[in-house]
């Protein structure tokens, strides 16, 4: 059943187009996890501290910012190499004392070994990740998603670890997994990174936080009040409607436009006057 008829879809992907035209990515880039990505020229380092960067994307940008680089500190110029020749226990031995909400320097330590020995039996995350990727849509995606998460946490994972790397069967909008795998698959757009060529982005699910699902409800793409793994299929297949061979590339401009504070939470004519999604802003319908 569609939601918004197809004048409206219309109408609602020329303001999303202009909305992702208009985004600064550089000023973005700076104050965004992805940004520590890019600061790596490596196609096996970018791997590497992406999947650490987006798992750690939980709470302020500034301290999602600080606690990526306490890690990297530690991995050094070249991380894919240094955790090749470290040991798990040496590597908690080093990030003993890190501390990033629930998350404690063991469990980023098991979740960094773990995806060290994937790599050195796949030749990449990516590789590990495609070959589970059984059909061409997003539940393909959502098996191979719970596989990678399976792998990535290990036997008997610790509280902290299971909320680092969530299982998405448990119908969590798993966000930050979500993210990571916008950032590896979409193509090198000077946000995300290209590295993926196995995997289609046609398939890839929006990754839903509080400000994605907020102006998603405002542009009409969902009713549902929950930031689920259910919601984000539902405003990924809206999206789908616009974009069919790339519905998430919305979503750094989206995103972005509720951190920076630009789309307030209830109407507001000051704030909402320069918006370029206002005329299909179902506030101000």
């Amino acid at each position: 059943m569609r939601v918004l008829p197809l004048a409206k879809d219309v109408a609602l992907r020329a303001h999303l187009d202009a909305l992702v035209a208009s985004t600064d990515r550089a000023s973005r880039l700076a104050n965004d996890p992805l940004g520590l990505v890019h600061g790596f020229a490596r196609d096996d380092d970018r791997e590497i501290v992406g999947l650490l960067a987006a798992t750690l994307a939980f709470g302020n940008v500034v301290a999602i910012r600080r606690s990526i680089g306490r890690v990297l500190d530690v991995l050094g110029e070249r991380p894919s190499e240094m955790l090749a020749r470290t040991s798990e226990r040496e590597l908690t031995r080093r990030l003993e004392g890190f501390v990033h909400r629930v998350y404690r320097g063991p469990d980023v330590a098991r979740m960094l070994a773990r995806a060290t020995k994937l790599r050195g039996k796949h030749g990449s995350l990516g590789a590990a990740f495609a070959r589970h990727v059984d059909d061409d849509s997003t539940s393909g995606l959502v098996h191979a998603l719970a596989v990678l998460g399976d792998e990535l946490r290990g036997p008997s994972p610790a509280r902290g670890l299971s909320h680092l790397v969530p299982d998405v069967r448990k119908g969590s909008a798993t966000k930050r997994l979500l993210l990571y795998l916008r950032w590896m698959v979409r193509r090198d757009d000077g946000i995300d990174l290209g590295l993926w060529k196995g995997v289609s982005p046609r398939i890839l699910v929006i990754p839903v936080d509080t400000h994605v699902h907020r102006i998603a409800r405002n542009l009409g793409l969902t009713r549902r009040p929950d930031a689920s793994l259910r919601t984000a299929l539902e405003i990924t297949h809206a999206l789908a409607r616009l974009d069919p061979e790339d519905p998430v590339r919305y979503d750094f401009a989206l995103c972005h436009l509720g951190v920076s504070r630009a789309c307030p939470s209830r109407r507001d004519a000051a704030k909402c006057a320069a918006c370029l999604v206002k005329p299909v802003c179902t506030k101000w319908r």
